[in-house]
């Protein structure tokens, strides 16, 4: 067995541990000489270019464009929102000189105090300012409307606590600035995004999720609402997966973008924005994972097939990849990812252990008996189970069974996560019980001070008020006031 599958840590001893080594070691991301940010390697952007195509693909589909628009925003577009700028002043970074000069000894490198800005540039941590800015030059009259708007970029936000994909310094991620006619079609708009995120995150992340609406102390800095999909780990925690806002005329009336309507009269524009990130990536190790190493949903995984040839000498080698070659041609022609593995300066048993570590859905293994048979091995990944199959017809075989390991990881999360959804409504048994993990269904009062109290006594916050969910009248367990709905409460990466 692999070294690097030896020292992976098991995710009962420390699951935090686990799942550090994970992206470390299945060659996901290492750390970088910049404090709190990350190196994504080859494999993990693999991952996030397939996450990248595909949520690309299906906002276009809506209609959406895509934009690019400056990293450097100026300090005075933050002071228009002052909201906006409260949410997001102690994680921004600043630019404030334009030029290095060399030391007087020109050994080094120090700033040009004669290059400072005239105003300082923040790099950004979300783009509405600058977007906002530039939609009032873009924006005349209801016939320039609605605006749909996306970029993909990087963005930085200063982190004092950070983790490889959950929450670093620079991130990349995806932000769509929508402007429309009305409030209506912005909250529709608004809505509709959120679908989208959750129609990815579980047809092609395959993780369940949980849609709704933000309590007003969670929601993003300036929105009128926030929606959101909450995605449980393996821990029982949450991880916030994707969001999108209903901003209403904040940022119209702060950068004063209006346009004519029908009536030939000014109105202010309504907007949205809405955002997944590198995060997700996160949640992909975290919810189907195992002690072996990665286990990758076959629509995203870079390689879906890897093929691993068991020979003792040229001459077999030779033959089985004669076999092999028309496989790999017809798999291929499937649509299917597929990598032959014929490297001669690493043995079987450290092949299978490696590609397992690193999630490969379905690894075929001939030999020399296999030949002669007529056979070939197939594991699946998920479930680690190996079959003797013919080798005739094992394409087939291997394309519903990639459909069968998509279908199987994501009822197997979803199962997990309704088993660990409760209704609660003692507060003394939920600050026992919320160590464990877990969603919890609770009543909540409205007000901030029960918010503020759940969060002080135990860690977790009030993740959202979930859609789909029966919604009835009863009391805060916290407060023991009357409460007009259930909201998801747990802890939270």
């Amino acid at each position: 067995m692999a070294k690097e599958l030896k020292d992976l840590t098991k995710r009962a001893d420390n699951y935090s541990q686990w799942y550090n080594d994970l992206v470390m070691k299945a060659d996901l991301a290492e750390t970088s000489p910049v404090r709190g940010c990350m190196i994504i390697k080859p494999y993990g952007y693999a991952i996030w270019e397939k996450m990248q195509a595909a949520l690309d693909a299906m906002f276009k589909a809506t209609g959406v464009q895509n934009a690019y628009f400056p990293l450097l925003i100026p300090k005075s577009f933050f002071a228009k929102e002052a909201e906006h700028v409260a949410g997001f002043a102690k994680e921004s970074a600043v630019v404030t000189h334009y030029r290095l000069k060399a030391t007087e000894d020109g050994k080094g490198i120090t700033v040009d105090p004669e290059a400072k800005l005239e105003e300082e540039l923040i790099i950004r941590p979300t783009s509405e300012t600058m977007i906002w800015n530039t939609y009032k030059n873009w924006i005349k009259s209801y016939r320039d409307l609605p605006i749909l708007c996306n970029q993909w970029c990087n963005v930085m936000r200063w982190e004092m606590r950070t983790r490889p994909f959950l929450r670093t310094s620079e991130f990349l991620w995806q932000e769509g600035h929508t402007a429309h006619a009305t409030s209506e079609e912005a909250q529709e708009e608004a809505k509709k995004m959120l679908g989208v995120y959750a129609d990815f995150a579980e047809n092609w992340m395959a993780v369940p999720v949980v849609q709704g609406v933000k309590s007003e102390t969670e929601r993003f800095a300036g929105a009128l609402d926030t929606y959101t999909i909450e995605a449980m780990m393996q821990d029982g925690k949450a991880l916030q997966s994707g969001t999108s806002h209903f901003l209403g005329q904040n940022f119209a009336k702060s950068f004063d973008v209006t346009f004519l309507n029908k009536e030939n009269k000014p109105e202010y524009v309504w907007a949205t924005s809405w955002g997944v990130s590198t995060r997700l990536m996160g949640a992909l190790i975290m919810v189907h994972s195992d002690d072996n190493g990665l286990v990758l949903p076959p629509k995203l995984a870079p390689i879906q097939v890897v093929i691993i040839p068991i020979s003792k000498n040229a001459e077999q080698l030779e033959a089985i990849s004669a076999k092999i070659n028309p496989l790999m041609e017809e798999l291929t022609k499937m649509g299917i990812s597929v990598k032959y593995d014929d490297s001669d300066n690493k043995r079987p048993g450290f092949k299978f252990a490696d590609y397992e570590l690193k999630g490969v859905p379905v690894r075929l293994v001939m030999g020399a008996r296999d030949l002669e048979n007529g056979t070939v091995e197939v594991m699946r990944r998920d479930t680690l189970e190996k079959e003797i199959l013919p080798f005739e017809g094992v394409a087939n075989h291997v394309q519903h069974l990639l459909v069968d390991i998509q279908k199987t990881i994501f009822e197997k999360a979803r199962q997990y996560r309704d088993n660990h959804i409760y209704e609660c409504d003692n507060y003394e048994e939920f600050k026992e019980r919320i160590k464990d993990g877990g969603f919890f269904l609770c009543h909540w009062d409205g007000t901030t001070e029960t918010e503020a109290k759940i969060k002080e006594d135990t860690q977790a916050t009030i993740r959202c008020v979930p859609f789909g969910y029966e919604q009835t009248e009863g009391v805060d367990m916290v407060s023991g006031k009357p409460a007009k709905c259930r909201v998801i409460i747990a802890r939270s990466y």
